[in-house]
């Protein structure tokens, strides 16, 4: 059985709020059997990821495909060094 990947509450990796929390992977597991990520990428890699708010959760996947995800934004600083990333970031701050 799977390892359960989701926290009650806590605060969200990107925007900070404390909030209801689900697991984002760095490098979405429809791409870990790929080729390019098992050279590149060791198995703690793969399964590597962040806890976030639904919401910017959402932004992530609604900003970028999986393989861009993948390739681009496989660690927390290079999600939040992005530019459309840090303006979903932060307006998903100001949210209730």
């Amino acid at each position: 059985m799977g390892v359960l990947r989701q926290a009650k509450f806590g605060e969200c990796a990107c925007c900070g709020r404390y909030t209801p929390l689900t697991f984002h992977h760095l490098i979405p597991k429809k791409l870990h059997r790929r080729a390019y990520f098992k050279k590149h990428f060791n198995k703690q890699a793969l399964n590597a990821g962040i806890q976030v708010c639904r919401t910017c959760h959402d932004g992530i996947h609604d900003l970028y495909t999986e393989m861009e995800l993948a390739k681009r934004f496989f660690s927390l600083e290079l999600l939040k060094a992005d530019e459309a990333l840090q303006r979903h970031f932060h307006w998903v701050s100001k949210q209730k």
